[in-house]
């Protein structure tokens, strides 16, 4: 998830208020990003799982290792498309988005923390996964790496851990297979029905059939906000370079 510029350390002034704590999520005892919940166990994913898995007939490909032809950036001072070399394209400045809008269906994503990277935390190996550029599935280093359950690999980002920690080390590739419902909104912006997402990671499956609570967020209780059924797929550049590769979508 986006990181927050570090604050200066200074003895608070006459009359402040200390910082408030992180908000309980709501049917759980825990804060949103709280250190203290518990950590899903590791478990030993199939590196065949995450060997390039070649687009199903119907799919659209989004990243084929030829080049960025579907993407474009999302803001920034110089936004930029990320480069693409010896067919993996590598997160170097800004957000990135595709051109064109998605929806329900299948997303199928690749990715690799480079080895060697220094990771503490939510720092040196992250990224994000949106699907309709609200829903994160987090990126992370997390086969050594640990940080908030909720913010750790293949977890709905601020929400939920995945079941388990399918992580395998840097310099693998990783795969997330993603079933994706998109929320059914009233015209009076009332949700009728919450987005639903099933998460298979490296082959193990993470996430079965998860009801989201709203929007990704940080720090914050995720709430609903209408949208439409379809927007476009969105990568996060967090400062590290990330590298993916072999990324489609199956409609519904």
């Amino acid at each position: 998830m986006r990181r927050l510029l570090p604050l200066l350390v200074c003895p608070l002034a006459f009359g402040a208020e200390p910082a408030k704590p992180n908000p309980i999520i709501p049917g759980t005892n825990w804060q949103v990003h709280d250190m203290n919940r518990p950590k899903p166990a590791k478990v030993e994913a199939g590196k065949a799982s995450c060997q390039a898995s070649p687009a199903p007939k119907g799919a659209v490909v989004l990243l084929d290792g030829k080049g960025t032809d579907a993407w474009v950036p999302r803001g920034g001072k110089k936004p930029q498309v990320w480069p693409v070399k010896d067919g993996v394209m590598v997160a170097t400045a800004n957000d990135i988005k595709t051109k064109d809008a998605f929806g329900s269906g299948r997303y199928h994503v690749e990715w690799r923390i480079p080895a060697g990277r220094k990771v503490s935390g939510q720092s040196g190996g992250n990224s994000g996964f949106f699907l309709l550029e609200r829903y994160e599935v987090q990126i992370l280093e997390s086969f050594d790496n640990v940080t908030y359950a909720d913010g750790q690999a293949a977890a709905l980002y601020g929400q939920y851990p995945p079941a388990s920690n399918a992580s395998l080390p840097q310099g693998e590739w990783q795969s997330y297979d993603i079933d994706f419902e998109a929320p059914v909104f009233a015209e009076d912006g009332k949700l009728i029905k919450p987005a639903v997402v099933t998460v298979v990671h490296n082959g193990i499956t993470v996430h079965d059939r998860q009801e989201l609570m709203g929007i990704s967020t940080h720090k914050r209780v995720a709430t609903y906000a209408k949208h439409p059924p379809t927007a476009p797929l969105a990568l996060q550049f967090h400062g590290d370079p990330i590298e993916f590769r072999n990324i489609w979508h199956l409609p519904r």
